[in-house]
């Protein structure tokens, strides 16, 4: 039932809003023959569907929450994606890939854990020399991962901020719109507004600091 409640809520709906931007910052990276790609911190998959559309080359999702990954598998399967898009349990700790692997590596809302000089140092192993990088990050710290960014071998090619409103109005605002219909709808059943309840803490969150959601995406390429 828990499952259904959430088909219905649909979440991913909205932040398939989000993917204009994936869109902008592929279309930065130059023309590329069938990329081998990794895309790290994947969920079920929603960016990484997208590059697969973007382009014509191999992608790589890449979680530890396998629940995610069959969504993603199920998805790549009704979509006829399965010779081109792969979904691994892998920790982003331990890219468990040769050095080397992949033309492109993609990270949207997965570098916190690791952190950004982390990620270019130990991610950049598996890139090629040449290779790109594209991370959507925080906004925080931004001139300090400037700097980084070249003191790690890596050269900025571009960086684009999203409108600070962009969470709020592109999913929080739609979802809070969702919730609300749902809490009156399923208003006597426990575990139905226990979901409910889920979603709204994570608007609270974003009500209470919406400056920590403001976000950037950054496009580097290896050059060491």
């Amino acid at each position: 039932m828990s499952k259904i409640i959430e088909i219905e809520i649909n979440a991913e709906q909205f932040r398939k809003a989000f993917l204009k931007y994936t869109k902008k910052a592929f279309e930065i990276l130059p023309k590329m023959d069938k990329p081998r790609i990794l895309d790290v911190g994947c969920g079920s998959g929603i960016p990484t569907l997208e590059l697969a559309r973007l382009s014509n080359g191999e992608i790589i999702g890449m979680d530890i929450d396998q629940a995610a990954l069959d969504e993603l598998s199920e998805k790549v399967r009704k979509l006829g994606l399965s010779s081109r898009v792969k979904a691994i349990n892998c920790s982003f700790f331990e890219l468990e890939f040769p050095d080397e692997s992949f033309d492109i590596i993609w990270a949207e809302g997965a570098i916190a854990p690791i952190g950004f000089e982390r990620a270019l140092k130990e991610w950049g192993r598996v890139l090629k020399t040449k290779g790109f990088m594209v991370f959507h990050d925080d906004l925080e710290g931004k001139e300090k991962k400037l700097e980084i960014i070249p003191n790690g071998g890596y050269e900025l090619v571009d960086h684009f901020q999203l409108p600070d409103d962009a969470w709020w109005i592109e999913y929080y605002e739609p979802l809070e719109k969702r919730i609300k219909e749902f809490r009156t709808k399923y208003n006597d059943d426990p575990m139905v507004l226990e979901i409910v309840k889920k979603y709204q803490n994570q608007i609270d969150a974003y009500k209470k600091k919406p400056n920590a959601f403001r976000s950037i995406f950054y496009i580097m390429q290896k050059i060491k």
